[in-house]
């Protein structure tokens, strides 16, 4: 089992409209001058949007040419896009980081084996406080809200521990338990 001064990997998962992206905005924001810590950008085929996740942006033949050379060390399509972690995010863990990701559920088995140290944080949120974020977006029709509730997968790991963070408080509070999460693994203490 690793030491307490291992690296680790965190693999942030939930519900859209659960506060994935503003939670680890607010995590982000308090360790910004913490070297041991790093949020690792994901590659999308999808354009920047303002008051969206910030990720690098590439069309489908870019994205299955970084796959091609090797250069992500996780991908997975979801919603018709695809979505990958390009090595280069993860090698803090080789010198004990801790580096934080955003996927999907789907992807958490491809993950377990990036890292000795694996934490699964799954941010959710009560089935109305979802579908009342989701109408805000006006992103999606109601039918396609209920769509997208109603097909949540299961969440499941082989071996990573799974630490579940109810998202229906204060971004304060609700980010507060994120925060202890993450600096319990890199040894800090709050």
């Amino acid at each position: 089992m690793p030491g307490p001064d291992a690296g680790a990997l965190v693999l942030v998962v939930g519900p859209s409209g659960a506060g994935k992206d503003t939670l680890m905005d607010a995590a982000r924001a308090a360790l910004a001058s913490d070297p041991l810590f790093r949020f690792a950008r994901r590659l999308v085929t999808r354009p920047a949007m303002a008051g969206a996740e910030d990720h690098d942006s590439c069309d489908e033949a870019a994205f299955q040419a970084a796959e091609a050379k090797g250069e992500l060390a996780l991908s997975w399509r979801a919603h018709g896009l695809s979505y990958g972690i390009p090595a280069a995010e993860l090698a803090c863990i080789t010198e004990g980081g801790v580096a934080i990701v955003n996927i999907s559920r789907g992807a958490i088995a491809a993950a377990e084996p990036l890292a000795d140290r694996v934490i699964v944080i799954n941010i959710t949120a009560p089935a109305a406080v979802l579908a009342r974020r989701l109408a805000a977006r006006g992103r999606e029709s109601e039918a396609d809200i209920a769509a997208r509730l109603s097909r949540e997968a299961p969440l499941t790991a082989d071996r990573a521990q799974i630490v579940t963070i109810m998202n229906d408080r204060s971004v304060a509070e609700a980010a507060g338990d994120l925060l202890s999460v993450l600096r319990g693994l890199g040894g800090h203490r709050a």
